[in-house]
């Protein structure tokens, strides 16, 4: 189970820098959940996997780094930048060489998190930061008497704010993530769900140079299912071979993450599509026992509860989306 955990943490990781690059928020959001619940199942981060927590805990807190209702630390002072500049400073320690891209993403956060306060009015709060942020050292004292400036002008719209603004900021994590990227190519999930579907006759290279028609606008939808139907083809045959052996297959964490990818807007859109050589899925007809598994299991988790639903009930080759399609029916 850790071994796994750990390919999916790599998977997901990547997951959440490809969607977070692309500006896909409703698949960020599905992915930033599936991370974290990874990370909440370790009990210690193993050394090899501290850059890829401490990268999804950077770009789940940068996500949500202008929401001050939003609290990742139980002090309810720390915004979701100050936590995310905590995160940051581990990710610079584990940097061999640290380039000028690391210090430009630091002084950009330190600089919205201070701008962040300001365009919601809280002044005060934004001097309390300040402090908070800056050491007694000669190479902070620059920014932080320029920033101790801009507060005390209570306007949120000065040149300083506004040459190091949010966008700037996202803008350099992408170019870091793109980085990691470059790093972690050989993701295992994504290797080894090419191996098998190309040993399945399937074609690696015939999913992936399919003639479609595409422009540049939905090129990065057609890629993201081509990830996903490969990471999924995999899983499931994974779960197969575990059953086959008389292995456990009640592993919350593969239950979890099998339930997540089935659960991916991508496969509803290959499905409605039609596409039978990507997904090798065909309707099936739903059965009074498994109408039966449906009601109970709407019962005990109610409606909405899908994925709840899935994992407890006995279905045959279901997902939590075609769970509600049934429901909506019934």
């Amino acid at each position: 189970e850790a071994i796994a955990a750990d390919w999916m943490l790599e998977f997901a990781c990547c997951c959440l820098c490809r969607h977070f690059r692309e500006g896909c928020a409703a698949e960020f959001r599905r992915w930033r959940d599936v991370a974290q619940a990874l990370i909440n199942g370790l009990s210690k981060i193993p050394t090899h996997q501290k850059k890829t927590v401490y990268l999804c805990q950077l770009l789940i807190r940068t996500a949500e780094g202008k929401n001050l209702e939003c609290h990742f630390e139980k002090d309810l002072r720390i915004s979701p930048l100050e936590s995310a500049l905590s995160f940051w400073t581990l990710l610079e320690r584990q940097e061999i060489k640290l380039e000028k891209l690391h210090e430009d993403i630091r002084r950009l956060i330190q600089i919205q998190i201070v701008a962040v306060h300001m365009e919601n009015g809280y002044f005060k709060e934004a001097a309390e930061v300040l402090e908070r942020l800056f050491t007694d050292s000669e190479s902070d004292k620059p920014l932080r008497v320029k920033l101790a400036t801009v507060i005390k002008s209570k306007d949120p719209y000065v040149p300083l704010l506004q040459s190091f603004s949010y966008n700037l900021l996202i803008s350099k994590i992408k170019s870091y993530t793109e980085l990691y990227m470059k790093e972690n190519e050989t993701n295992f999930l994504i290797q080894a769900a090419t191996k098998h579907v190309e040993s399945k006759g399937l074609g690696a290279t015939a999913l992936q140079n399919k003639t479609v028609n595409v422009n540049e606008n939905n090129k990065r939808n057609l890629e993201t299912k081509q990830r996903f139907v490969l990471s999924s083809i995999l899983l499931r045959d994974m779960l197969g071979q575990m059953q086959n052996c008389c292995v456990n297959v009640g592993s919350s964490l593969v239950q979890m993450y099998i339930n997540c990818l089935l659960g991916l807007n991508s496969l509803q859109n290959v499905e409605k599509q039609g596409d039978a050589l990507v997904c090798g899925r065909r309707r099936q007809r739903w059965t009074y026992k498994e109408d039966l598994e449906l009601k109970s299991g709407i019962r005990e988790f109610g409606v909405g509860n899908w994925a709840k639903i899935l994992v407890h009930g006995n279905f045959n080759n279901r997902t939590s989306v075609m769970l509600k399609d049934r429901w909506r029916t019934l």
